[in-house]
């Protein structure tokens, strides 16, 4: 199996808001490989979170790949925005685009990374006639809205069959999961194929000064598990 790096992406909805960019710089000092960016409308996820502005300020603040996760209807209408104020990745949802090719196309035409996302609820094959198009694919593992969820464990055998697929036709494939990833469940998702972990809690939970030891146990414990 082609092995891509291990990547952990900590999501800032569950940093501290009121030191956004510190918390960031934290994170980013602290080993993270990419700064995952929750967008939420309070339509398609029962929770508003941020928009353009925060995702500049988020960019002036690192560095590091911006990974943003449009949980937004429509997402078209907007993803111009999100590339300008900073985003590396872009991931829309398969359930918000009915021209999912399309959609990816804008996306990497942009100069950005595409990633397709998908709820638990919706099968792997939904999205496998894009798998080689697109640049990264989001596994939830919890319904999305929240964070502190509990993990979806049906979300493995996803995993699996995403892999598999990519393996076939997209080996540079990134596989992502986001949702109760913790250091009992990040070995499990990475044994089946993931190789970035969106983490907030796992992460943020703490002192910043628990950061760096809190990334490297999680990204130790998703290396060893696919090894053995």
């Amino acid at each position: 199996m082609n092995e891509l790096p291990i990547r952990i992406a900590p999501s800032i909805l569950a940093c501290d808001f009121g030191s956004l960019a510190g918390e960031i710089s934290a994170v980013a000092a602290a080993g993270a490989d990419w700064i995952h960016v929750d967008v939420m409308d309070g339509h398609f996820v029962p929770n508003l979170t941020i928009g353009p502005p925060v995702v500049a300020a988020v960019r002036a603040a690192t560095k590091k790949p911006l990974d943003v996760h449009l949980m937004i209807e429509a997402p078209e209408r907007s993803i111009g925005d999100y590339v300008a104020a900073g985003a590396d990745r872009v991931g829309v949802h398969v359930e918000t685009c009915p021209h999912l090719h399309r959609t990816i196309a804008q996306i990497q035409d942009l100069g950005v990374k595409a990633c397709v996302v998908l709820n638990p609820g919706t099968p792997a094959g939904s999205i496998e006639p894009v798998i080689a198009d697109v640049d990264q694919v989001l596994v939830m593992s919890v319904n999305p809205g929240f964070g502190g969820q509990s993990f979806i464990q049906s979300s493995l055998d996803k995993l699996r069959q995403i892999r598999a697929w990519a393996e076939e036709r997209n080996p540079a494939l990134e596989l992502e999961i986001d949702g109760g990833i913790t250091m009992k469940t990040i070995g499990q998702a990475a044994a089946a194929g993931a190789n970035a972990f969106v983490a907030g809690t796992a992460v943020f939970k703490g002192s910043a000064e628990q950061y760096p030891q809190r990334i490297a146990a999680l990204r130790e414990e998703a290396e060893a598990a696919r090894h053995s």
